[in-house]
């Protein structure tokens, strides 16, 4: 049975079949608080009149289907799905049915405030969500236009893919009907109605192209936090630079971008109606990484209006081009266009890692990935699909040209446009553009899987020189591909103090194992060799040990934010990879990271140190190496500057590695104010922080949790009142957040994830012992009782990597031969055994050293 599953054969027979003219929606929203009744007419033609196919449907009760005009008896829909047979050369379906709100972020999630009891939906479709809402052909390359009638309360506000209709009045019961315009053709994924109590405000963008209405939506109770003059600044920048540098004009009419609550993901990019999780509007202070990041987001959703929604994938096979654009293409508007000219080096030092980790887990594919279904899909939005493709596509613009890169994307737009393409269509486009030949590069970068590593080998002369001088590069052994790289190489020697950058150019490595590189023979030794210099190959990099020392000792020296980002990556791979000893990579943050420049730097980094001290330590080191750590974060913390990013990032850094009786009495007194930091405002954010540390440690039980909330009732409120209660080290309250992770069914989903996400703490070891079983048993059968959200979100984050043990290395292994388990719950066990594993070989170098 397919149950919610699509195959790619059985989605190409479909389309090779039926051409869709267009959808009528009617959702009603005032049939209760738990379902709501939605209509759907799909008018569509078929190519062999008297054949057989389907119509999509997940978890309605469905009351009635005519097929041209003829009852089909409602037996028809099972298994998810509609059978319809004997078509007509045109044809129109209507389903009425009732379809169920979620409280999983799928299909059209519904939300009541607690802080003022107002409602609040939204939909959210990718992947194949649109189902659960209205009847659908589920597959992006059966694209038509869509008409969206929506009946609400009173006082209700709607916002969908085209321009907002004034609505009509019903008489008698004030009941809103919303009547919205037909929209230009569009895949199901990216259709959206947004309703609810919504506070919203609006202005109009004059661009090259015309005027494009624009709109901002967010909950009542938070208003206040709706900073609108900069969201439409980096909007109105963003339209600015897209459609000069696409050369087309935003396709959508209006853009409307809506902050909503116990969001998923980080946004969604329907078209002209961008959903976000309103944690973007920050009630408590942040620091620039927030503000930069928070930037990237709103540039990679816009980037998606032309390359995901204008032109769209043909099958989600090519999901990693969406997504590796939109993120290649917010970064490169954010340094042209906004004020965060640094942020590739964010990049670097933030989502490039993720990449990394990503493609060395066992479950890593190539980018271009074989989603033969939907399963497969679902699983496949990861680092590798995001950074590792955004990262050779940078690659793959230093080697064509930016200027030829573009050109070849505006034809790929105008020849595409409101339909559907493959990935070899855009790589014709860029082809005929350059003149390159691309095919080969695609193949060795888009369809193998891994990453590689650069190191350099050399020999001195007796002056100094280099004699001679190669790059070496290797591969996995499970993927052995040895790739093209456009290399920066950078020299950088000690003057007065600093490591300034003596001199870099780039070269090519042409695939082989050994590249020479003839430019560096003669030039003296550096202190600092840096391959990779500039950031524009996707690749792990090696220090030699002349590099490495200096490195050690004087990393905050380095002018270059990016250089330092790279060289912080170099020390983490190395460290990852059991060829740099933890207590060594703590060394180096604690005394580099105090001066770091870089905002995703100063939030980023003092995590990587923190893992380092909990897991990647040897045992018999690890006390004395959380000593260190919680000792010279609370240095950093005093002596940052009042007020700054720094500070505020060393709190949040010393709260969690807090777990002496010194440490833990700093943050009491961070929160009662017995212990005040100049320009540090302990506001409510970083209250529960300061909590969920003591929280951890066995200093604050439920009543002063529930104590905290009551100062907090809001929904951000409860769900770190969740995650505070999750953490605390006793059986109770352990057993208490399992079922409320693992077993129930109604507790929402971002709830659901805090819960998840701080239930395995480092150093409640006994506590957390019984886990192991329970976590392998969940595991069987999770994935196909709690759907995918709930599952991956589960099996991700709370497998018990922090025990990590040969003994629990032996029982996973043991399970993983043995389990009948969905093959996605396996991934998730098989990327939670490799932590585990590259953390006790962390641990025997840090034991060496």
């Amino acid at each position: 049975m397919p149950g919610t599953n699509l195959t790619r054969d059985e989605a190409a027979t479909r389309a090779s079949l039926l051409d869709v003219t267009s959808y009528s929606i009617d959702l009603d929203l005032t049939t209760g608080d738990t379902t709501f009744g939605s209509t759907t007419t799909i008018v569509f033609s078929c190519r062999e009149p008297g054949a057989s196919t389907f119509a999509d449907l997940v978890g309605a009760t469905v009351h009635d289907i005519t097929l041209n005009g003829q009852s089909v008896d409602t037996s028809a829909y099972a298994d998810s799905r509609i059978a319809l047979s004997g078509l007509a050369a045109d044809n129109t379906l209507v389903v009425k049915a009732d379809c169920t709100y979620s409280h999983t972020g799928e299909g059209l999630h519904h939300f009541v405030d607690p802080v003022d009891n107002r409602v609040y939906t939204y939909t959210q479709f990718e992947v194949p969500d649109a189902r659960r809402v209205y009847t659908t052909f589920e597959q992006p390359d059966l694209k038509a236009p869509y008409s969206f009638t929506v009946t609400t309360p009173a006082g209700w506000v709607v916002s969908s893919n085209s321009v907002s209709p004034e609505p009509e009045t019903l008489s008698g019961d004030g009941k809103l009907v919303w009547r919205f315009p037909e929209t230009r053709p569009m895949s199901t994924y990216i259709t959206a109605v947004v309703a609810g109590e919504y506070h919203h405000v609006h202005k109009t963008y004059q661009g090259a192209h015309g005027e494009i209405p624009m709109g901002l939506y967010c909950r009542q109770s938070l208003v206040d936090h709706l900073d609108a003059d900069e969201l439409w600044k980096i909007t109105e920048q963003g339209f600015t630079f897209f459609e000069d540098k696409f050369g087309y004009a935003y396709p959508f009419g209006k853009y409307d971008q809506l902050f909503v609550p116990e969001y998923n993901m980080g946004a969604m990019e329907n078209a002209g109606c961008v959903t976000f999780r309103d944690e973007y509007l920050p009630r408590s202070r942040q620091d620039r990484s927030f503000y930069e990041f928070r930037a990237e987001v709103i540039l990679h959703e816009m980037a998606h209006m032309w390359f995901g929604d204008l032109v769209t994938m043909r099958w989600w096979d090519d999901l990693w081009l969406n997504e590796s654009f939109a993120e290649w293409a917010c970064y490169h508007a954010a340094v042209n266009a906004t004020e965060f000219t640094e942020s590739w080096t964010g990049f670097t030092n933030a989502r490039k890692n993720w990449a990394y980790r990503q493609d060395q887990l066992p479950s890593t594919h190539p980018i271009a990935a074989d989603n033969y279904d939907l399963q497969a899909v679902e699983v496949n939005f990861d680092g590798i699909t995001y950074a590792k493709g955004a990262s050779v596509l940078k690659q793959l613009v230093a080697w064509v040209g930016l200027d030829p890169f573009l050109e070849g994307l505006r034809g790929y737009f105008e020849d595409f446009a409101f339909s559907n393409a493959e990935f070899k269509d855009l790589l014709m486009a860029l082809e005929k553009a350059s003149g390159r030949e691309l095919e080969s590069w695609a193949q060795e970068w888009l369809q193998t899987a891994g990453v590689n590593t650069l190191a350099p080998e050399f020999e001195l002369a007796d002056d100094g020189t280099y004699a001679s001088f190669s790059i070496r590069q290797t591969a996995a052994a499970d993927y052995p591909t040895l790739r093209r790289h456009r290399l920066g190489v950078g020299l950088y020697d000690k003057v007065d103090g600093r490591l300034v950058r003596r001199t870099s150019f780039e070269t090519d490595i042409e695939g082989g194992e050994l590249t020479e590189v003839k430019e560096l023979v003669g030039q003296k030794q550096p202190d600092l060799l840096l391959l990779n210099d500039g950031d524009l190959a996707y690749a792990k990099i090696r220090l030699d040990e002349r590099s490495l020392d200096t490195l050690v000792t004087s990393i905050e020296t380095i002018d270059d934010s990016l250089a330092r980002a790279l060289c912080w990556g170099a020390a983490w791979d190395m460290t990852r990879d059991a060829e740099m000893a933890a207590t060594d990579f703590v060394t180096l943050v604690l005394s580099g990271v105090g001066s770091e420049s870089d905002a995703f730097g100063v939030n980023r980094i003092p995590g990587y140190a923190a893992t380092a001290a909990n897991q990647y330590s040897a045992p018999e080191h690890r006390a004395a190496l959380r000593a260190k750590w919680e000792t010279g974060l609370r240095e950093l913390l005093v002596t940052a500057e009042p007020g700054g990013d720094h500070q505020l990032s060393f709190t949040r850094a010393y709260a969690s590695a807090a777990h002496s009786d010194q440490a833990l009495a700093d943050l009491e007194g961070l929160l009662d104010g017995s212990f005040q930091l100049d320009g540090l405002v302990v506001d409510t954010d970083l209250r529960w922080t300061l909590l969920s540390a003591l929280a951890k440690n066995g200093r604050a039980d439920g009543a002063r949790i529930d104590e905290e909330l009551a100062r907090d009732n809001t929904i951000s409120g409860k769900e770190h009142a969740a995650a505070s209660r999750a953490l605390i080290p006793t059986a109770e309250a352990k057993a208490e957040a399992w079922e409320l992770a693992m077993v129930r069914d109604d507790v929402p989903n971002e709830t659901q994830r805090s819960i998840v996400l701080a239930f395995q703490a480092y150093g409640q070891d006994d506590v957390l012992k019984p886990y192991v079983e329970k976590y392998l048993s969940a595991a069987e059968t999770m994935w196909d009782e709690k759907g995918t959200q709930r599952a991956s979100t589960a099996l991700e984050y709370i497998f018990p990597k922090q025990l990590a043990s040969q003994e629990l290395l032996d029982r996973v292994d043991q399970w993983l031969e043995t389990s009948q388990a969905n093959p996605a719950a396996k991934r998730y066990v098989r990327e939670g055994r490799d932590d585990v594993a590259r953390a006790l070989r962390a641990q025997a170098k840090d034991a060496a050293s």
